[in-house]
């Protein structure tokens, strides 16, 4: 029986392919007393022979797709499954307490487990602990005979189900196999909706249950234009989306007309319109897309999808790569921004009740300035390769915006000093996201050479409402008065002082906010590549003077966020 879902549209496109749940098993199990001790060590080779298996298809896999550096991580994964001392204790464990192998591998792994957590000056211990519970859950999930999800290795078109995604599971999913991905929670602003327009992948979050609605291999048809998913959808439901497929395409093919065209407005104003990046690979979609630069690259991933600290080395030729594939166009580079919801597992951060409010991006760097020390020398030894500006995440205050900049300056200084040729005209932005900068940006306009407003935080923190809690999506409102004239605050700050301001949030892509950022004067507009087209094709149908009085009416004479809507529907119907 078909059944329709509804949630938040993501990524434009659809899908029409079965059902893969990337949910986490049950794998609870009792405790049993057990005669035939034999019979359950059987088992436990069984399933340690089936786990051995599948971690070396999922190695070879992650070394052909991601390199052989990713793939280490299955090395010592599968040096935990040979372990003799490990797999000899849960043998005697079985035999000596004649119980279960599933408690039996429990209760020894456990054991190591905790003694390996207690070596808390000792993060490569740590890792093991680590290892150590991927393994047994794998070794558990075989005895139990329930199968553990692995996005990697898909290999047939497939919509993805989950509960939420995160920005590890995205990177693994491959465009070949994955049409599409439906979760429960999450907004258009949640790390995964943004992997999933760069990576051109239709998506719908917040359907609040889908998990609970769908089972392994059920038909789905996924509208991620409007946001609607069937669920066995009738031969009419599966004709009328990929229907709208087709029209999709069609506007598409329009817009792509104007791939190497300049952005301008219908009065001829010309307005930089931007990429935002998370991998040197994204840059192919950059260039497809027609981008005049990257507004925003963020640095997080290098960490996230390496086994340590990137090396200076490592990262100097990913930002190298990055200017390179520019050809001379602006590229904004953030540095870390590592917190709230992006954790790496070899930076031990603290547990908070509040991660987004927390210990996060340069607050980080400032603390642990080895590591930032070692991303700026990067950056600047990359600067020569092309036109490099760097900006700084989450600054509140301007002693922050200060020691940053004097860390860059010694930085500088020293690669000078060691004949290393640095570019002379490399910009110094902040990233505007939190109200607190935003309210002063006046002072900050005389010392930096640039601002991106950064929406998807800076929409959050003012409406005091988590953007990943989709109780208070409602209040997640980018035409809300109050953070339109936030904006207007900072363009007309930077502006005063001759400098210009971008936006690098979710909004800058956003075809109603579009019209009202056009007469505030923003000077540069970054978002997803997939928006590029869509928005120069907007852009060309707006005069600045009328999106001007726009802008004032919606800050000035609207009380609401619907109310600025209808008002810029009036305008640009």
């Amino acid at each position: 029986m078909a059944e329709m879902l509804k949630g938040i549209g993501a990524s434009d496109g659809v899908a029409v392919a079965k059902a893969y749940l990337l949910v986490q098993p049950d794998l609870s199990f009792e405790k049993k007393t057990v005669e035939d001790s034999e019979g359950e060590i059987a088992r436990l080779q069984s399933a340690l022979a089936k786990s051995t298996e599948e971690l070396q298809a999922i190695r070879d896999k992650a070394a052909d797709s991601l390199g052989e550096a990713e793939a280490q991580v299955f090395d010592a994964h599968l040096m935990v499954l040979s372990d003799p001392e490990m797999i000899g204790s849960i043998e005697s464990n079985i035999k000596d307490n004649k119980t279960n192998a599933e408690s039996g591998l429990k209760e020894v792994t456990d054991m190591f487990i905790g003694m390996f957590e207690a070596m808390e000056d000792n993060p490569y211990m740590q890792e093991r602990a680590a290892d150590i519970k991927d393994v047994a859950k794998r070794i558990l999930s075989h005895l139990l005979g329930v199968k553990l999800p692995n996005p990697s290795m898909i290999n047939e078109e497939v919509v993805v189900v989950a509960h939420d995604l995160t920005p590890s599971d995205t990177a693994q999913l491959d465009r070949r196999y994955v049409k599409a991905f439906v979760t429960d929670i999450g907004g258009r602003t949640s790390h995964s909706a943004i992997m999933a327009r760069s990576l051109e992948i239709p998506a719908i979050v917040g359907t609040k249950e889908i998990t609970t609605k769908v089972a392994e291999g059920d038909m789905l048809a996924v509208n991620g234009i409007d946001g609607e998913a069937f669920i066995h959808p009738t031969d009419e439901q599966k004709a009328a989306v990929i229907k709208i497929g087709e029209d999709y395409a069609e506007l598409k093919a329009e817009w792509d007309k104007l791939k190497d065209a300049k952005t301008v407005t219908a009065d001829g104003k010309h307005i930089e319109l931007a990429a935002n990046i998370g991998t040197p690979k994204d840059l192919e979609g950059v260039n497809n897309n027609g981008g005049e630069a990257v507004g925003l690259y963020r640095t997080e991933f290098l960490y996230m999808d390496s086994p340590d600290f990137p090396t200076e080395d490592d990262q100097y030729q990913a930002y190298k790569a990055v200017l390179e594939g520019m050809a001379g166009k602006p590229v904004v580079v953030r540095t870390m921004d590592i917190g709230g919801d992006k954790e790496l597992p070899y930076l031990q951060l603290p547990h908070e009740m509040n991660p987004f409010l927390g210990y996060r991006a340069i607050r980080i760097c400032l603390a642990e300035d080895a590591m930032f020390r070692t991303q700026l020398r990067a950056l600047l030894r990359a600067s020569v390769h092309g036109q490099l500006r760097i900006m700084f995440p989450m600054i509140a205050t301007l002693q922050e915006f200060r020691s940053a900049k004097a860390l860059l300056d010694e930085e500088k200084a020293k690669l000078i000093a060691e004949g290393v040729e640095v570019a002379s005209d490399i910009q110094v932005g902040i990233m505007i996201e939190i109200p607190a900068a935003a309210v002063i940006a006046d002072k900050f306009a005389k010392e930096v050479d640039f601002f991106s407003v950064g929406t998807n935080d800076l929409i959050q923190y003012t409406m005091a409402a988590d953007r990943m809690n989709e109780r208070v999506s409602y209040l997640y409102q980018p035409y809300n008065p109050s953070i339109l004239r936030l904006i207007k605050n900072v363009i007309d700050a930077a502006h005063a002082e001759g400098k210009w301001a971008g936006m690098c949030g979710e909004m800058a892509g956003d075809q109603t906010a579009v019209p009202l950022l056009v007469g505030l004067g923003l000077d540069e507009f970054s978002m997803s590549a997939t928006s590029i087209l869509k928005t120069r094709s907007l852009m060309k149908r707006l005069d600045t003077a009328k999106m001007a009085e726009l802008a004032d009416k919606a800050i000035n004479e609207c009380d609401t966020a619907d109310e600025v809507v209808a008002l810029v529907d009036s305008y640009t119907k």
